[in-house]
């Protein structure tokens, strides 16, 4: 399809959240367009913090959409940290699914960067969270959660929705930050550097 633009520069304000920086922000810049044949218009707005252009489609979709979850400092894993952000990622492009199966992965990847042996089982991963004090009190009913939309989207012929991949990121968040974020932090402030 064939979109023609138009009006590059000062437009209506829109309040964006950007799909690539995360920034929340008022922007007047970028574009309008309309679809040919078919009329419908879209359009363009530029993030005055990344430079990148945010698209809306005719019914105000946007794409990439906002990033869900916050970043979390101090995690020391690698492959962990990079399984959270690609979570996070697959939710801004509509991949729901993809973030579930990277969330109960991520809970597999926590468990071995903090002493489990690799090969065990899902279920065994999550003992060994609980076991170990990684999970917070009242957390177990959300790791359990994690396994069974995992599970589900593992095992069934079903798509995951958007609050099922943002309820897992969310809880995720919480997690890493539990687990790496917080200790770290606290150890920054009693031995400064």
């Amino acid at each position: 399809m064939v979109i023609s633009w138009t009006n590059l520069g000062s437009r209506p304000s829109k309040e964006i959240v950007c799909g690539y920086c995360n920034a929340h922000l008022q922007s007047e810049k970028g574009y309008d367009g309309k679809h040919k044949p078919t009329g419908k218009h879209v359009s363009l707005y530029y993030c005055h913090k990344c430079g990148r252009l945010n698209y809306f489609d005719e019914n105000g979709e946007q794409f990439p959409g906002p990033i869900i979850g916050d970043e979390v400092l101090d995690v020391t894993d690698e492959t962990v940290s990079k399984l959270y952000a690609e979570s996070r990622k697959c939710c801004s492009t509509n991949s729901y699914t993809g973030s579930v199966l990277c969330s109960r992965k991520l809970l597999m990847n926590i468990a071995v960067s903090k002493g489990a042996k690799e090969g065990l089982s899902f279920a065994e991963y999550v003992k060994f969270l609980s076991d170990k004090n990684y999970v917070p009190p009242g957390g177990e009913e959300w790791v359990d959660h994690i396994r069974q939309k995992g599970n589900e989207a593992t095992h069934e012929i079903i798509i995951m929705k958007k609050e099922d991949a943002e309820e897992l990121i969310i809880f995720l968040e919480m997690l890493l930050k539990f687990i790496y974020e917080f200790p770290n932090r606290m150890k920054r402030k009693i031995l400064p550097q």
